[in-house]
């Protein structure tokens, strides 16, 4: 196991083929369509980051709006599956929506990009960090996240410097584990490596009994998961109960707070490889900014990582419509707003763009849970 001194000296380290993009939004609404979990054992994904690009947009449309437009986030619920996703998909793309924004997911978000690439909508701000939807280049998707190649490198380097280098990857049998288990690959391979066992769980499944005999079997050091946090925390549950003492280390997507919710007590040790600051830690500007707002918003909005980067993705859709200029309130105009940002500072986080560059940010740390529901970085 690692020791918390340790991980703080080494963690520190259209369809419808008649539209336009360049269609203005004409009525006094800019709607942006959200399609996420919602409910099933994902949902705390959706409705964490809904709730913190809420938290913006209701205090940006109190200001007046942007451009005297107000700004609607109208979500649906695809239960983290593909098919749902496609069909809520289709229905915002029919209704219209300016642009589609907070997709949660790997899976359902490549259901989706055919469909948004196809009726020339922009595609903002993914919770994913697959390749997947970022190459080849598309002109329709921004990206606000680091990918899991980042988060994975990271884990590795961190796992490595330690000297444990029996690695064993626990990931979702579907487009976003794999995605994940190459980044690991990759990392490994660049020190003559390969993981000493894999295993794998089924999307919204907490099925992990095989893979607890497997991995543990295999005696690895440490445990790369990359799955949602309901089968990683069943997972850490069962593997300790059948006598595996190594470390868990697992990928932003799990949802931390999530997790360490899913743990309690037992969430002691685990870590997650984080691609937002901090919203505990007061240190940037973006976080107390954060805080404030969740204070005063009151409702149900907490403060946690998955809220915080609902709210920066917020934000950056914003500073978008801010920047349409000749092209105006269009799709056309965001895509250039978004692209015209350049090298931007958000309150201590960077963001990049530009015409060839949809990636906002390799911004990539480590955090630990530990047994009080905390999150220490």
């Amino acid at each position: 196991m690692i020791s918390r001194r340790q991980f703080t000296v080494m963690g520190s380290a259209a369809v419808l083929s008649g539209f336009h993009t360049a269609k203005a939004q004409t009525s006094s609404k800019i709607i942006l369509g959200q399609s996420a979990p919602f409910s099933g054992p994902a949902a705390q994904l959706g409705i964490q980051f809904h709730q913190g690009a809420k938290v913006w947009f209701d205090q940006l449309n109190a200001q007046g709006g942007v451009g005297g437009k107000s700004i609607e986030l109208r979500k649906m619920d695809d239960g983290y599956e593909p098919e749902r996703c496609v069909a809520n998909t289709r229905k915002m793309i029919e209704e219209d929506v300016f642009a589609l924004f907070g997709y949660i997911g790997t899976p359902t978000s490549l259901a989706a990009l055919p469909l948004t690439t196809k009726a020339q909508i922009p595609f903002i701000a993914p919770f994913t960090g697959a390749m997947a939807l970022r190459e080849p280049f598309n002109r329709y998707v921004f990206h606000l996240r680091a990918s899991y190649n980042d988060e994975t490198a990271l884990i590795v380097k961190q796992l490595t410097n330690l000297g444990l280098k029996k690695i064993a990857v626990f990931y979702q049998n579907d487009a976003y584990g794999k995605a994940g288990l190459d980044g690991v690959n990759l990392a490994l391979a660049e020190l003559g490596l390969k993981p000493v066992a894999q295993a794998t769980v089924e999307r919204n499944s907490v099925d992990v009994n095989a893979a607890v005999k497997t991995l543990v079997a295999a005696a690895p050091d440490a445990v790369v998961q990359v799955s949602a946090y309901k089968a990683s925390a069943t997972f850490i549950r069962a593997a300790r109960k059948a006598g595996y003492g190594g470390t868990f280390y697992n990928v932003s997507f799990v949802g931390t707070q999530a997790l360490a919710d899913e743990l309690g007590k037992e969430a002691a040790g685990v870590v997650v490889s984080q691609v937002v600051p901090s919203p505990y830690s007061a240190a940037r500007p973006i976080t107390r900014e954060f805080v404030e707002a969740v204070k005063k918003a009151g409702g149900d909005a907490q403060i946690n990582y998955s809220s915080m980067e609902g709210y920066l993705a917020a934000k950056l859709v914003t500073e978008g419509l801010k920047r349409t200029g000749a092209k105006g309130m269009s799709r056309e105009g965001l895509i250039h707003g978004i692209e015209s940002i350049g090298t931007q500072s958000f309150g201590g986080f960077a963001m990049q763009f530009s015409a060839n560059d949809h990636v906002a940010s390799s911004f990539v740390e480590l955090s630990m849970l530990t047994g009080d529901g905390k999150v220490r970085t």
